[in-house]
């Protein structure tokens, strides 16, 4: 007679019961990352719904503010002008080729006027100020939480939050459309000058061919959504500052991560602008 085989039920009951025991972990570890971002989404929130208060609160610190729009603005000023004579010169030096090929080389003035104004030049601007702008920030209020000056202010009856943050968000938020403008108008001369590389066009053709193809609805639309990319980045740049941890090494974290978040941030603000820029 055949001898029936033998099913061994141990093993396979500690096997089941290993695969159980790691989704279970795994399922752990998913929920745990989702109540983190839920409550950092919940702390910046308030955060911001205190900045707001604070804002039109009384006694504005109008000589910290101005202070803070001289480091935003007129700091800036140079790395924003080397970005906006480049981003004009590149995109005007890579779409005439293709505008001669099917001659329409007078179109150029326009395609790039609409281009820098509507999209290129408040997005690259605003990349490059969560960059420079939100990092310092980030690192400024990581060093002062670090080095306990907050604690301080707050003992010596200084309103930190009226004092670090709104200061820095509502300069944040003004200057980076100045910064913005001043950058579409360097790109447009950086586009002058690429047009003039492999051809001949006079400044007052050219800006004159660039100002026609552009319209109330091409510059109030990106103008406005440049005050959120200010507030953003602002927002940002000082939660990430205000709220770091106790080690010298949060200073760093809190300027990268105020870096890749405000930049995030950022796109999905543009995202969003445009959308409803469409549907208007």
């Amino acid at each position: 007679m055949k001898k029936m085989p033998v099913f061994k039920i141990e093993p396979a009951i500690q096997g089941i019961s290993k695969n159980l025991i790691k989704i279970s972990e795994k399922s752990t570890e998913i929920s745990g990352k989702a109540t983190s971002f839920l409550t950092e989404v919940a702390d910046f929130s308030l955060f911001v719904w205190l900045t707001i208060r604070e804002t039109f609160s009384r006694d504005f610190e109008f000589k910290e503010f101005f202070r803070q729009c001289f480091q935003i603005g007129y700091k800036s000023l140079a790395l924003i002008s080397v970005t906006g004579i480049i981003m004009g010169l590149v995109l005007t030096i890579q779409s005439r080729p293709t505008l001669v090929d099917f001659g329409a080389v007078s179109m150029l003035p326009g395609m790039i006027a609409v281009s820098l104004i509507r999209e290129m030049g408040p997005v690259i601007t605003a990349l490059i100020c969560a960059g420079k702008i939100g990092s310092g920030m980030g690192a400024e209020l990581g060093a002062m939480r670090v080095t306990e000056q907050i604690e301080a202010m707050e003992v010596s009856a200084t309103n930190p939050m009226r004092f670090l943050v709104v200061t820095r968000v509502i300069a944040a938020t003004l200057m980076i459309p100045i910064l913005v403008i001043y950058a579409d108008g360097l790109g447009m001369l950086g586009s002058w000058a690429g047009a003039n590389i492999k051809g001949e066009v006079s400044f007052t053709l050219f800006f004159s061919q660039a100002f026609s193809s552009l319209g109330f609805s091409d510059f109030i639309p990106a103008v406005i959504k440049t005050f959120f990319f200010g507030a953003v980045i602002g927002f940002v740049g000082c939660y990430k500052g205000y709220t770091a941890g106790r080690g010298t090494e949060s200073v760093g974290l809190a300027a990268n991560s105020a870096v890749v978040l405000g930049s995030l941030l950022v796109i999905i603000v543009d995202l969003i602008a445009v959308q409803i820029t469409d549907m208007l």
